[in-house]
């Protein structure tokens, strides 16, 4: 009797300390959630200010500070996708598509290629290969420019689009390997060798079982080289000179320049524009972009 009567002050003491310990998981929690949707919130603000200041006035832009506009109008948006020049800005919008689209294609192909090489063979001197591979991920793209302008330039491939996409057919973009190489260092060899015993070679077995297994980490890709393309401005700068040619970053800025005035509502409704394709293909695609970033990090 006395052992039971001792005992209950010191159960009783656990449940102090286990609901304390609650407690402060749930202040700790709420914390958090205020802190990211406070941060979130102030990432978001830019953006929704953009997409409010597309259909204000001209005047109204820098005048009011809130967002939702006091008279609202297409203006921006109408007068923007005649763009004043010769073509409208679905041509150039239409242009980005024409380099965007065989860039992302040749990505996925040679990086899924290399990284799987890296992977799951032994090469000789695969310890520098890999270093050399992380090293040009250190290196500033804007060193390679000189270089292969004059190299496309004696290969006459000036104001076309194959510079902008061709070099990507040789996994040139050292981080989409270096993500795909950590992605398949977390799945077992078990169907792979699986499929080998059933007489598959490596071709097949890269096809049949690796490439379903990576398509998160190969939608990341996608999704990642889509949006840099997308608004990419120093490489078509540099490769096109025909206006017929121009991409829509090259686009909204030549009609930036024609303007004696500068109307920012119809700069910023061609933005929210030009943010649309990027923001649609990301919506349909979140999960697996998520999935494939949280299996593509740094393992052992």
């Amino acid at each position: 009797m006395a052992d039971i009567q001792q005992m209950a002050p010191v159960m009783s003491d656990a449940d102090r300390e286990v609901a304390r310990t609650l407690r402060r998981e749930k202040v700790s929690r709420v914390v958090r959630y205020v802190v990211l949707i406070f941060v979130g919130l102030l990432m978001l603000y830019p953006l929704a200010w953009m997409f409010s200041a597309s259909f204000k006035p001209n005047h109204e832009i820098f005048t009011t500070l809130g967002l939702w506009p006091a008279h609202a109008t297409w203006d921006g948006f109408i007068n923007g996708w005649k763009t004043g020049t010769e073509y409208h800005f679905g041509h150039y919008m239409l242009n980005t598509f024409k380099y965007v689209i065989p860039k992302v294609v040749l990505t996925i192909i040679s990086s899924t290629i290399v990284a799987y090489g890296f992977a799951r063979f032994e090469i000789p001197w695969k310890k520098f290969w890999f270093a050399t591979l992380i090293t040009t991920m250190l290196l500033p793209s804007t060193v390679l420019l000189i270089p292969q302008y004059l190299m496309f330039r004696e290969m006459g491939m000036l104001n076309s689009y194959l510079p902008l996409y061709l070099p990507l057919a040789f996994a040139t973009q050292g981080f989409f390997v270096f993500m795909l190489i950590q992605f398949l260092r977390g799945v077992p060899r078990d169907m792979e060798e699986a499929a080998q015993i059933d007489g598959c070679n490596s071709i097949q077995v890269l096809w049949y079982v690796v490439v379903p297994i990576l398509k998160p980490a190969i939608i990341s890709v996608a999704l990642f080289q889509f949006m840099w393309s997308s608004n990419d401005f120093m490489g078509p700068l540099i490769y096109l000179n025909s206006t017929k040619k121009f991409t829509a970053s090259l686009g909204l800025r030549m009609i930036m320049d024609t303007e004696s005035g500068f109307d920012w509502n119809k700069t910023l409704a061609l933005s929210v524009i030009t943010l649309i394709p990027s923001l649609v293909i990301f919506f349909l695609a979140q999960d697996q972009f998520v999935e494939g970033i949280a299996a593509g990090g740094v393992k052992g």
